[in-house]
């Protein structure tokens, strides 16, 4: 299992109910490819948003975005923690 932390754009205003929501309907079908998003992280502003998550690949991580409508324009596996 890898770690990954991907990063969506053109997310301004993002609310964090809006957050909330993206992030359930991740957790919803998660199981379907392996994956566990673990936390996500918005600055509204920039209209940046950022997850967690741990995973057979950046593929499963990606597959489980872009069923539920909000594909990520990054994903990088987190090799090296502290």
């Amino acid at each position: 299992m890898g770690t990954y932390m991907d990063v969506h754009r053109n997310m301004v205003g993002i609310t964090a109910d809006q957050l909330r929501e993206a992030h359930a309907a991740d957790l919803a079908i998660e199981k379907d490819e392996g994956v566990h998003f673990e936390r996500a992280w918005a600055d509204p502003e920039s209209g940046t948003v950022y997850c967690l998550s741990h995973g057979p690949s950046a593929d499963a991580v990606k597959r489980v975005h872009d069923r539920t409508g909000h594909s990520a324009d990054e994903i990088h596996e987190v090799s090296l923690m502290v």
